[in-house]
């Protein structure tokens, strides 16, 4: 039986190619262009890869109580430090802007954001962890009435709202609703659980409250 013969199938050009030009050509074309950004003439410029920098002298800073010195370029955000120098994954990764509070940590007492501050800010310091408050056995008490008041939804910001709250019942032990909310007023919930948030905080300012007088 007779087949009939195909006729030779069209092969469309690179893009950028003439017809007839090869593929290799037409890659070579496209790299120049890619190396002087698509300006015309003489390919210029030293492209050998830059050295990465030298690591800056080690760091040490105190977190959680506990001295640590870490070799790391000074301005690496501390959050990475934290989470993955020092496996505290207790502070969330969140916009990496500094204006969604999830990141937020202690240093010396004070609220910051951890994804904005670098590590030379730390140096010499204290810094405290939602893991340096407490623990399962033996939690603080925000983070107790954080679960009695049932303040998370998904959870992944309240790292952040715990601590932020913990610096301002460290500086004002009886906020107001007002100045909660204030305080809090970086701090992002996409669930929406602000009315839980701030009633776990005023029960956390009460139970505080009682234990001082306790001690008294």
């Amino acid at each position: 039986m007779r087949v009939a013969s195909q006729p030779a199938r069209a092969t469309r050009p690179w893009p950028g190619a003439r017809t007839g030009q090869s593929g290799l050509t037409a890659a070579l074309a496209l790299t120049i262009l890619a190396l002087t950004g698509g300006r015309c003439g003489r390919v210029r410029g030293n492209f050998a890869p830059r050295e990465r920098p030298p690591l800056s002298k080690s760091i040490g800073l105190t977190v959680n109580g506990a001295r640590h010195e870490v070799a790391a370029d000074a301005d690496t955000p501390l959050i990475y430090i934290l989470r993955n120098d020092l496996n505290l994954k207790g502070n969330r990764f969140g916009c990496g802007e500094g204006v969604c509070g999830c990141c937020t940590v202690l240093l010396d007492g004070q609220a910051i954001q951890s994804c904005s501050t670098p590590l030379a800010a730390a140096e010499g310091r204290s810094v405290t962890t939602i893991e340096g408050l407490g623990d399962g056995a033996a939690p603080h008490p925000l983070q107790q009435a954080f679960i009695d008041e049932q303040a998370g939804q998904c959870g992944y910001c309240l790292p952040g709202f715990i601590m932020g709250a913990a610096a301002l019942l460290g500086r004002n032990p009886a906020p107001s609703d007002a100045e909660i909310a204030s305080a809090l007023d970086l701090h992002l919930c996409r669930c929406g659980t602000y009315d839980r948030i701030r009633r776990a905080i005023r029960r956390a300012s009460q139970q505080m409250s009682e234990n001082r007088e306790r001690l008294a």
